[in-house]
């Protein structure tokens, strides 16, 4: 079981908008080499914008969702292929809930593509971190390396709004090793969606 990472003070953190985050983040991964990262999803539920996968969801469409998340293999694997040129992968835990969100449903299928592609992403179920949301659920976190630690920041209504960016290696460290021991009890997210398969319409389920 994880040892309880420290809590996060947004008021010492440097707030970013969304695209100085996005231009901070690419910076940092860019740099990070022979140090794995770490990213802790909990929220349920995201609005995505500028999103045709999201959009197909929303409209019930399907056959849709999976064929622009087919679309996406070839980069999937030339993100893995850099990762393992810089000596860095990049590891995901997804928290879920039950019943699944119209959001998770959607997200574990993009992240079963992922993983098929060889991205390093598992699964963790809600009861198993409930010991650590005494106060609050958890953040939504990204470590990269041991250098810089993200308070991915949403509205109200989940949409994307920036991030808080932490140096502090008294932070990062922490939490990069909390995130990976969540990583190391969790299922492999291409297993799990096979276990829950009766929560996926049939033409989601299907292989590119």
């Amino acid at each position: 079981m994880p040892s309880p990472a420290p809590a996060l003070d947004r008021a010492l953190g440097s707030r970013l908008d969304l695209d100085a985050y996005h231009r901070d983040f690419a910076e940092v991964r860019a740099r990070t080499l022979g140090q794995d990262s770490w990213k802790l999803e909990r929220q349920q539920h995201f609005e995505e914008q500028n999103n045709p996968g999201r959009d197909a969801l929303r409209r019930g469409d399907w056959d849709e969702v999976m064929r622009q998340f087919e679309k996406k293999r070839p980069r999937f694997l030339e993100s893995v292929q850099k990762d393992r040129e810089r000596g860095s992968a990049f590891h995901r835990v997804r928290v879920v809930e039950h019943p699944f969100t119209p959001y998770v449903r959607w997200e574990l299928l993009s992240l079963r593509v992922q993983a098929e592609c060889g991205k390093p992403i598992r699964v963790v179920r809600a009861d198993h971190v409930r010991e650590f949301e005494q106060r609050a659920i958890l953040p939504e976190v990204v470590v990269l390396g041991a250098r810089v630690l993200y308070e991915v920041v949403y509205t109200d209504e989940g949409v994307p709004d920036g991030a808080v960016r932490h140096s502090d290696p008294e932070l990062v460290g922490p939490w990069g090793s909390f995130i990976s021991d969540l990583y190391a009890g969790g299922e492999d997210v291409v297993a799990y969606v096979e276990r829950h398969t009766d929560s996926f319409p049939p033409q989601a389920l299907m292989r590119g």
